[in-house]
């Protein structure tokens, strides 16, 4: 039997996992479009790279997401 302490550390834990993710992903999109853009600068290939610099910061930035997602569901299940 759990404690209700523990449930309420559980519940705080949670959040703080939930609110942590809209973070992840501007985080993901911003290092993507960074390295895209100081990449193209120093090769010259403008704009290119930025762009898929930056759909791959967006996809990790979802995949984390989706992990966080799935990891807090798997948590509440027990």
């Amino acid at each position: 039997m759990h404690s209700p302490k523990e449930g309420n550390k559980k519940f705080w834990k949670n959040i703080l996992e939930a609110s942590i993710a809209p973070l992840n992903i501007v985080v993901a999109i911003c290092i993507g479009f960074g390295i895209g853009y100081i990449i193209d600068r120093l090769l010259n290939t403008s704009p290119y790279l930025t762009l898929i610099f930056l759909i791959l910061g967006i996809i990790a930035g979802f995949r984390e997401l989706f992990r966080s997602v799935k990891r807090l569901s798997n948590g509440n299940d027990k």
